[in-house]
Order: structure tokens, then C-alpha cells, then sequence
């Protein structure tokens, strides 16, 4: 622990000024004071105020050129953004009653309630100034997490994820009085809203080595209290090769797909399963662009990772000859993580991106037979999965992972490799050879072959730059041919 060494922002100095000289009973308090004293920068900064905390807000955002914005007036909380260097930063301000201590009474762990009053500080440490009730500087010194009354957990199941998280974050561990409260209380998690599971749950997948605090959920009981549909998956044993039952071999996705995008260890893996997999900085940005909010494309390929398999206790078919399948998994699952994710609030585009990786993670091996695939194969595979075509193959590669685990061959893993690595450069060949320009469009297509608007003129439209792209045609002329021979085998009318 340092000693309370406080990160100056110039802005913050200037709001601690107006507030001392304002005479406002204002505290800072709660995550900047923990971060400090972890030797972390923290970019939001929370006051505690007496009295109308929206006036206050809004006299440090007319006084620093800030932005006032009303968080939740029913609690009484509003934020002033301001712009500092290249960085955004943000005060929060609360109102509470009473004094201070009743204030930190209220909060969730000891690491968070401590404040130090404006006037006492001075952007130097603070140790000896904090007002510290239940030794929240003794916890980050022995490196625990400890609830500060035993109902916090009851006052807002929120914060049975935010312990998860939080330890995972800050390198603490619960004490065994706090996992007891969390196992007692696990059961309210159901009641949190969606959009407050969301964003635990995407800045738990934002973490390095996130999976680690997947399966501490799963200990603690949280994941299935959180995600009821991963319950049938808990003990339900696969056939062949498959190295875990479905949940653990779904933790264990979580974890090779970290593994495999460069955001955590695999412990069941080489350093020679990494370094085969072709990896650069445009895959880093790739793995790191936005999808949603806060969500990037790792986090979602987790989340399409942890239920991906979620829909095999519902599929399981024993054949006469003892054989296991799971027909119709995929399909199934993708359905059940649409709903999944609906119900926690994440954006269409976040539904639709895990929804598509899930629906085709079996795609990639379903692309070759023990030979290389064709052009055609290649051009619908992207055609089908857009641009989650790529996610999808490093999903398939962490199930892989997943499914053998200590047991991976070297030398089959590296074929399975091959396999992306040929695929990728056949969709990298198909965009340089394509022009930006179709040799034939709707309008030539209905001049020509007396075809209307509509699902038969866009179906052969498909088809025609299917062809172009596997380098069947590349003449007008030969498109035209083409598709009247298609409109011939498939008996659909020109004039339709």
C-alpha cells in the first residue's frame, strides 16, 4: 500500500478549492481514495456532500467549464465532466444526511469507506487525514475484501457481482465472513436488472485473465443464479474426446479464447499452441474494437465462448451403437444466448454478433472433410458470418482447446491452424481479385432477362457474385449466361 499519495489531476485541485472556499461539508470518497492507496490512477473522483448536491454539481461545472449532468435524481447523484489533456475526467457528487461516517456506514466494502475532507486535503498524502471507520487502509494493507455490515449484499445484490469483480480488479481476496454472506445471499442476484448485470458482467470480461473470475462465480453459485440456463450443463458428461462436462468445458472456452486473443494464461497450453496462431496488430485491433458501449469484440467472443455449448443437455441423442450427438446444439443455443442477452440489455448489434458466432462455431471444421476447402466453401462461409467470420474460427479454436484440454496433440492443432490460415488468405485473395464495380447489376439483369424486383432477382444476384468471387465468371456476358442457366435449373420464371 502507498501512503495515500493522491494522482493530481490540475482540474481536481481546482474543484477541491471551490468547494473549500464555497463552505460546502464536502468529502472525497469511496474508489479514488482505494485506488490511491493501491498506487492506481483512477480517472472518476467521488465527493460526498451535505446538503443539495445537484446545486453544488452544478456551481463546479459553471466555475471549471465542465458538463453537468444528472446521474439519478431519485439518490440524488450528479456528475461534472471535464476534458483535462487527452483524458476525460469525472466528479460525481451524492448528497448524504447526516454526518460523514453515517454515509460510509452505508457503503458496500471497507476499501470504500473512507473519505477525507475537502479542507484537510492538500494533493499530498492523506493517510493521516482519512476518516477510516472500519479500517478500510488495514484491508488494502492485508490485501482483503470486507464487507462493512453483514446486509449489504441483501440492501443491493449488485453487489454479489461487483465482490467477484472487485477482488478480481484489485487483487484482493475475500475474507471467509464476506464469501459466507455471498453464498448466503447468492439467490438475490436474480433480482438485480438486466442492465446492471451487463455492465458487471463486461467489465469482468474486460479484465486480464477474466475467466479466472468467471469460474470464482461458479464457485461461489453466482453464475448459474445469474444465468439459470447454464444449470443443466453443471455435472452433464460428453462422450469421445471431450476432456470436461459441459459447464467446465465452457469455462475452460473462456479461458483458451482469452488465451488465444493475448488476455490471459491457459495452464493446459504451450507456449508453441500460442505462437502457431497468426497474430498481428491489425488482430489486435480487430480483438479490441468496439461493439457496444463499453463491450469490445474479446469480450463478446467470451460471452459467445461460456454458451456456446449451452443448449447439449437439451439435444443429446444416444444412438443404437452407444455414439453421443447433439443435433441441432448450435442452432438451439444461439436462440437461448439471444434471449439471454435481451434480457440483461445489451444492444442489437452485441445480440446479433454473439448470436451468429454461436449459431456457426461448428462451422470451420464443417468447411473441409480431411481436404482443403473449396473457393465456393470459403465464399459462403463469409458470406454467411460477415465480419464475425473471424471470431468465429478463434471461438472454434478455443473449443477445440477446450475440448481436449492436457490432452491436445501438438501436430493436430497445428493442422487445425493450417486450416484457418489457408482460409483466411483464400478470403484475403477473393477481396483483391473482386473490384469494387459488379460486372452485372439488378438493373442489367432485369433489361436482360425480364426479371422484377424482388427475392428471385436478389437470389441470383447472390449467386452471379458468388461466381465472380470463386472466379467462375468475369465478363458481363459470361454473368448473364450464368444466370440464365441458374434461372433454368432452379425452374424459376424470368418474368417473376
Amino acid at each position: 500500500m502507498t501512503n495515500g499519495l493522491l494522482h493530481r489531476p490540475s482540474s481536481l485541485k481546482a474543484v477541491a478549492d471551490i468547494l473549500a472556499q464555497s463552505g460546502v461539508d464536502a468529502y472525497i470518497v469511496g474508489g479514488y481514495l482505494r485506488d490511491a492507496l493501491l498506487g492506481r490512477k483512477g480517472a472518476d473522483i467521488d465527493f460526498a456532500v451535505a446538503g443539495d448536491a445537484g446545486n453544488t454539481a452544478r456551481m463546479v461545472a459553471d466555475r471549471i467549464g465542465g458538463r453537468y449532468v444528472v446521474l439519478d435524481e431519485a439518490n440524488r447523484v450528479y456528475r461534472v465532466a471535464v476534458a483535462e489533456g487527452d483524458r476525460a475526467l469525472c466528479f460525481d457528487f451524492s448528497a448524504f444526511d447526516g454526518d460523514i461516517n453515517s454515509d460510509l456506514a452505508r457503503r458496500d466494502f471497507t476499501v470504500d469507506a473512507m473519505a477525507v475532507r475537502v479542507g484537510d486535503w492538500a494533493g499530498e498524502g492523506f493517510s493521516e487525514k482519512a476518516i477510516d471507520p472500519f479500517g478500510g487502509m488495514r484491508d488494502i494493507s492485508a490485501g482483503r475484501l470486507r464487507t462493512v455490515a453483514d446486509s449489504v449484499f441483501r440492501d443491493d445484490p449488485a453487489r454479489l457481482l461487483r465482490a467477484v469483480r472487485l477482488a478480481g480488479e484489485l487483487g484482493l481476496t475475500m475474507t471467509p465472513e464476506t464469501e459466507a454472506l455471498v453464498r448466503r445471499d447468492v439467490d438475490m442476484v436474480s433480482n438485480v436488472a438486466g442492465e446492471r448485470v451487463r455492465d458487471e458482467l463486461v467489465k469482468v470480461l474486460s479484465l486480464y485473465q477474466a475467466s479466472r473470475l468467471v469460474s470464482r462465480m461458479n464457485e461461489l453459485g453466482l453464475l448459474v443464479a445469474v444465468f439459470p440456463e447454464l444449470g443443466p450443463a453443471k455435472g452433464f458428461e460428453q462422450n469421445g474426446v471431450h476432456y470436461w462436462d459441459v459447464l467446465d468445458h465452457s469455462l475452460n472456452t473462456v479461458a483458451a479464447a482469452e488465451f488465444l486473443v493475448r488476455q490471459g494464461e491457459w495452464e493446459f497450453a504451450s507456449q508453441d499452441v500460442l505462437s502457431s496462431v497468426p497474430w498481428s496488430e491489425e488482430s489486435v485491433a480487430h480483438f479490441g474494437s468496439r461493439v457496444g458501449k463499453a463491450s469490445t469484440r474479446a469480450v463478446m467472443l467470451k460471452i459467445a465462448a461460456l454458451f456456446h455449448d449451452v443448449a447439449k443437455p437439451q439435444t443429446k441423442l444416444v444412438q443404437e451403437d452407444g455414439r453421443w450427438h447433439f443435433f441441432g446444439h448450435a442452432s438451439l443455443g444461439a436462440g437461448i444466448i439471444k434471449s439471454v442477452l435481451e434480457r440483461t440489455r445489451f444492444s442489437r448489434r452485441e445480440v446479433e454478433m454473439v448470436e451468429t458466432e454461436v449459431t456457426h462455431h461448428l462451422r470451420p471444421w464443417q468447411l473441409t472433410q480431411g481436404e482443403i476447402p473449396t473457393r465456393r466453401a470459403v465464399y459462403r462461409y463469409f458470406r454467411d458470418t460477415g465480419d464475425t467470420g473471424i471470431d468465429i474460427f478463434f471461438l472454434s479454436l478455443a473449443d477445440y482447446l477446450a475440448t481436449h484440454g492436457p490432452r491436445v496433440s501438438l501436430e493436430d492443432w497445428q493442422r487445425q491452424v493450417r486450416l484457418m490460415e489457408h482460409v483466411f488468405a483464400e478470403r484475403m485473395r477473393q477481396r483483391d481479385e473482386s473490384t469494387p464495380i459488379r460486372i452485372i447489376d439488378g438493373h442489367d439483369m432485369m433489361l436482360s432477362l425480364g426479371l422484377k424486383p424482388g427475392p428471385v432477382l436478389g437470389r441470383i444476384l447472390a449467386v452471379v457474385d458468388e461466381a465472380r468471387a470463386t472466379g467462375e465468371i468475369n465478363t458481363r456476358e459470361e454473368a448473364l449466361a450464368f444466370a440464365r442457366k441458374h434461372l433454368e435449373r432452379s425452374g424459376e420464371s424470368e418474368e417473376t
